[in-house]
C-alpha cells in the first residue's frame, strides 16, 4: 500500500511523463504502475496528447456529411447518402448554417431522384422475395399427376377456350392465348387426352405493325409442330390512335389452336371442368 505522499509524488511524475509525450503504457512501465485504476487517478484531468489519440472510424464520414451539407443537402438526404442515422447527421452539422430554400422545381427534382435511388435499391430486394415465394410454391406442387394434368388443362380451357352456348351449340375445341407457357400446358393436355398431332391446327393472330415473320417462327418453335399445321396468319388492322403496351420484340401476338373432330373431347373437357368447379354436383351424379 502506497502512502499519501508516495501517491502524490507518483501523480506528479505521471503528469510530467504525460506532458513529455509518453503513452499510458510507457508511463506504467516507467513508474512500475500495475493498475489501470491507479494510472487513471494519476492522470485525471490531464488530456491525452493529440499524437496519442487514435483516429475515430466516423471522422471521415463526419467530414463527408459536412461537405454534403455545404452542397445544400438536408439531414435526410445526407443520412441516406452515407448510410447513417439522422441524429448522427444532426450532431455533426448542426453548427453549420441551413441551406437556402429550394425552388419548387428543385424540390421536385430532388424528390424524383430520391425515389429513383430508393427503388433502385428496393426493387431487387422485392424481386428476390417474390421469386423466393414463387419457387417455394412450385416446389410445394411438384410434378402434376395424369389426373391433375387433366384438371389443369380442362380449367385452362374453360377460362381461355371457346365454349358452347345453349343458344348456339358448337362442341368444338378452340383455344386462344398469348402466353407460351399456357400454350405448352394445353398442348401437353391434348397429348394426355389422346389427341394425335395431325388433328391439331394453328393460326397466329397479330397486329399488322408487328414483326409477323418473327412471330410465326416463334410460335412454330413453341409448338414444335409442322409448318403445314399452321394456317395463314390473321392480321389485325393497326390503329395509330391506340396506345398499346404489347409492342416490341417480346410481342408475338396470340396463337389459336383448333382440334379437328373434337366434339367428344369438348364434352369431356366440360365434364372435367364441371367436376373440378362443382365437386358436390359430381358426387350427386355418381350416387
Amino acid at each position: 500500500m502506497r502512502s499519501k505522499e508516495e501517491l502524490l509524488r507518483l501523480k506528479e511524475q505521471a503528469i510530467a511523463l504525460r506532458r513529455a509525450g509518453k503513452s499510458r503504457r510507457q508511463i506504467k512501465e516507467a513508474l512500475g504502475i500495475t493498475s489501470n485504476g491507479t494510472l487513471d487517478w494519476a492522470l485525471k484531468g490531464v488530456p491525452p496528447l493529440e499524437s496519442t489519440r487514435r483516429p475515430r472510424a466516423k471522422d471521415t464520414v463526419r467530414a463527408k456529411a459536412r461537405e454534403l451539407r455545404e452542397q445544400g443537402l438536408d439531414y435526410e438526404e445526407i443520412a441516406e447518402a452515407l448510410g447513417v442515422s439522422k441524429s448522427s447527421v444532426s450532431l455533426w452539422v448542426r453548427d453549420m448554417p441551413r441551406p437556402p430554400h429550394l425552388t419548387y422545381e428543385e424540390s421536385r427534382k430532388r424528390a424524383v431522384e430520391g425515389m429513383r435511388r430508393y427503388w433502385a435499391a428496393e426493387r431487387p430486394v422485392r424481386e428476390a422475395a417474390r421469386e423466393a415465394v414463387i419457387a417455394a410454391a412450385a416446389a410445394e406442387i411438384g410434378p402434376p399427376s395424369e389426373r391433375e394434368f387433366l384438371v389443369a388443362g380442362a380449367i385452362a380451357y374453360w377460362c381461355e377456350g371457346c365454349k358452347s352456348k345453349p343458344h348456339r351449340r358448337a362442341d368444338h375445341v378452340t383455344f386462344v392465348n398469348s402466353d407460351p407457357g399456357l400454350i405448352k400446358l394445353f398442348l401437353r393436355f391434348l397429348d394426355r387426352a389422346g389427341i394425335e398431332q395431325d388433328r391439331v391446327i394453328y393460326r397466329v393472330h397479330i397486329h399488322e405493325s408487328a414483326d409477323v415473320s418473327a412471330s410465326e417462327r416463334f410460335w412454330l418453335e413453341v409448338t414444335a409442330a409442322s409448318p403445314a399445321q399452321f394456317k395463314k396468319t390473321s392480321l389485325k388492322r393497326h390503329n395509330p390512335k391506340t396506345v398499346r403496351k404489347n409492342v416490341g420484340v417480346d410481342y408475338h401476338g396470340c396463337l389459336r389452336i383448333d382440334v379437328l373432330r373434337s366434339a367428344a373431347l369438348y364434352q369431356k373437357i366440360e365434364g372435367w371442368a364441371r367436376a373440378a368447379m362443382h365437386p358436390h354436383e359430381s358426387d350427386d351424379l355418381c350416387d
